[in-house]
């Protein structure tokens, strides 16, 4: 089965693109990144447990979260400036992934209504440099993102 969370990454560049439709209205869509409830349990599943150590959903706030495996070690911790956040429209912010050489990317998340229970995730992610983000896609980075999302649509599909 194809993954319904689409990547484009463009050879030659420092960006890409992800994009992805639900079936949700676009308020609860944009709940899922901007309520630290439910952002631990999409970002939680059996293997890891994720914790927002801060989170300041708001123009100029920021935010810091822990990922914990099954023994309650580390297994990755995460922070960023939020510059951006408009309801149900759109978030900018960083997003370090703290202790590897992947560095610092900047995130525009823009959220578009569908239809009255449909909606679609627009996402331009722009790193450092076309090198650093080769790296980070040798990662199961596709993999997991495309599962985050049906974990959002899992969890408020039932709200």
């Amino acid at each position: 089965m194809e993954p319904k969370t689409k990547v484009n990454a463009e050879n030659g560049r420092q960006d890409l693109t992800i994009t992805r439709e639900f079936d949700l209205p676009v308020e609860l869509l944009f709940k899922a990144y901007a309520e630290p409830e439910i952002i631990e349990q999409w970002m939680s599943n059996p293997y890891s447990t994720t914790k927002l150590m801060k989170f300041e959903g708001k123009d100029h706030g920021s935010y810091r979260m822990e990922t914990t495996g099954p023994q309650g070690n580390v297994a990755f911790r995460a922070n960023g400036v939020i510059h951006r956040f408009t309801e149900n429209k759109k978030i900018i912010r960083t997003f370090e992934m703290e202790g590897t050489p992947y560095g610092v990317q900047l995130e525009v998340y823009e959220f578009e209504p569908l239809g009255e229970d449909s909606s679609r995730l627009n996402m331009h992610v722009i790193y450092e440099s076309g090198t650093q983000r080769d790296e980070v896609l040798k990662l199961p980075f596709a993999q997991g993102i495309n599962m985050a999302h049906n974990r959002i649509e899992e969890i408020l599909g039932k709200k």
